[in-house]
């Protein structure tokens, strides 16, 4: 029932900056925790950053310092804002939730977004 559409990918020379957008929308929901992934050509799907509903954060190490989660709750969005951008994160990213539906009185369901391509290059 919930759906997530992601937003804010494109073209970017390195050491340029994007912020990514995520909204989720559909059914009556709450949202357990959400989470950017990245997907380079030939490579396997890697966690990138996540933020729980208790509003910690967890970044792979390869971005600490220039990436930022951050959570909107009231529009159900989140936002990746990457800065210092490098060739090696070019990448599709995907958005992620695990979330609780009302309608089914289900928990921890899981969703994944269609992705959205991030290339970093001169």
């Amino acid at each position: 029932q919930l759906q997530l559409v992601e937003s804010g990918g494109g073209l970017v020379q390195p050491g340029g900056s994007l912020r990514l957008s995520c909204v989720a929308s559909g059914g009556i929901f709450s949202i357990n925790a959400m989470a950017w992934y990245r997907q380079a050509p030939g490579k396997q799907r890697e966690l990138v950053a996540i933020v729980t509903s208790g509003s910690t954060t967890n970044y792979a190490d390869s971005v600490k310092g220039r990436f930022t989660i951050s959570r909107d709750t009231a529009k159900n969005t989140v936002y990746l804002q990457m800065n210092s951008l490098k060739p090696e994160d070019t990448a599709t990213y995907y958005c992620n939730t695990h979330y609780n539906d009302s309608i089914s009185s289900t928990r921890n369901l899981e969703v994944w977004g269609q992705g959205t391509l991030v290339t970093v290059a001169s």
